[in-house]
C-alpha cells in the first residue's frame, strides 16, 4: 500500500493511492495515517479502495505520517559521505534527534533560517515504525517496520558544527524535515537494501547513491535504537545520506532562496521543494 496525507497544513486527511495513481480518501475508515492506524495495517488491506472518493487533484500533499512523537536520525551511515565530511567511518550508529516541528510536506517550501549561511541538503531513506519495540532483536525489529518513505534531512551546517557541537541545532529548523510523498508499506517495497536515492538542486544532480552502501541497515538500526529508547508506532528514523551534500564540495555549495530541490528514492516517490527566505 501507498499511504498518503493530503489537505491544508495541520488539517490533513488520510489517503491511499489506488492502482491508477489516484489518491483516495480514507477518512471514512481511519482518522489519520498515524501510530494508531499503522498498528492495524491489516484492516486497511481489506478496504475496497476503488469505492473510496477521490481526493481533489490540486490537494496539497502533507507529511506521510502524522502525530510523530520521535524523529530519530542516523549520522554518517554511508562510508562515502563520512569520507567527504572528513569523519571516520562509525563503528556504531551515530544517533541524534531532529525536532518534530521540522516536519513538513514533500512539496512545501523550505525556509532558509534567519542568519543562515550554510543550509545543506541530504536525501535519505525514512523508516516508519508500526509496532512498539524495546530491546528488539533484528527479526523483531524488521517486523516492527510499517513502511518506508523519502526524507530530506536538511541541515544548517554552521548551526550544526560551529555552535557548540550539538547536531540537533542544525537539524531542527522549521521545514527542515520534508517527509513523503507516500508511506509505502514494507510488503510493497521489496528489497530495501537495493534502493537508489538521488537529489538535484536546480536540475543539477548532486547525490546519486544506493541503500546497498549503507553501513548499518534499517532493521539493524531499529534494533540498535531500541536499546536506548522504546519505539512506538508512527516514530520515524531517517537512516543517513550518501555522498554529494553541499558541505562535501570544494568549495562547499549551500542553498540560497529561490532554488528548487528535487529528490527521490526508487519506489517511494519524489519530493520537490522551493527554498525561500525567512520572513
Amino acid at each position: 500500500m501507498k499511504l498518503v496525507r493530503f489537505g491544508l497544513r495541520s488539517h490533513e486527511r488520510p489517503g491511499i493511492v489506488d492502482e491508477n495513481g489516484n489518491i483516495r480518501d480514507l477518512s471514512s475508515h481511519v482518522a489519520d495515517i498515524d501510530g494508531a492506524t499503522l498498528g492495524d495495517l491489516e484492516r486497511l488491506g481489506t478496504i475496497d479502495v476503488s469505492a473510496l472518493p477521490r481526493a481533489p487533484k490540486d490537494a496539497r500533499i502533507g507529511p506521510c505520517v502524522g502525530g510523530v512523537r520521535k524523529f530519530i536520525c542516523i549520522g554518517l551511515n554511508y562510508a562515502d559521505h563520512a569520507r567527504e565530511s572528513g569523519q571516520p567511518i562509525p563503528s556504531e550508529p551515530i544517533v541524534f534527534l531532529k525536532a518534530t516541528s521540522a516536519i513538513c510536506g514533500p512539496f512545501d517550501d523550505v525556509v532558509i533560517p534567519r542568519g543562515s549561511q550554510k543550509t545543506d541538503w541530504e536525501v535519505e531513506l525514512g523508516v516508519i515504525i508500526g509496532r512498539s519495540v524495546h530491546h528488539a532483536d533484528e527479526t523483531t525489529a524488521r517486523e516492527s517496520i510499517a513502511g518506508y518513505c523519502v526524507i530530506n534531512d536538511l541541515s544548517e551546517r554552521s548551526f550544526q558544527l560551529e555552535r557548540g557541537g550539538q547536531w540537533t541545532k542544525g537539524k531542527s529548523c522549521d521545514t527542515f524535515g520534508p517527509i513523503g510523498p507516500w508511506l509505502v508499506t514494507s510488503d510493497e517495497v521489496g528489497n530495501v537494501d537495493a534502493l537508489s536515492l538521488w537529489l538535484e538542486v536546480d536540475g543539477r544532480r548532486y547525490q546519486n547513491g544506493s541503500t546497498a552502501n549503507m553501513i548499518f541497515k534499517p532493521a539493524f538500526l531499529v534494533g540498535y535504537v531500541s536499546q536506548f529508547m522504546s519505539l512506538q508506532p508512527g516514530d520515524v528514523i531517517s537512516t543517513g545520506t550518501p555522498a554529494g551534500v553541499g558541505l562535501g564540495h570544494k568549495p562547499p555549495i549551500f542553498l540560497r532562496p529561490g532554488q528548487t530541490i528535487h529528490a527521490g528514492v526508487s519506489g517511494l516517490g519524489e519530493q520537490r521543494q522551493r527554498t525561500v527566505s525567512y520572513d
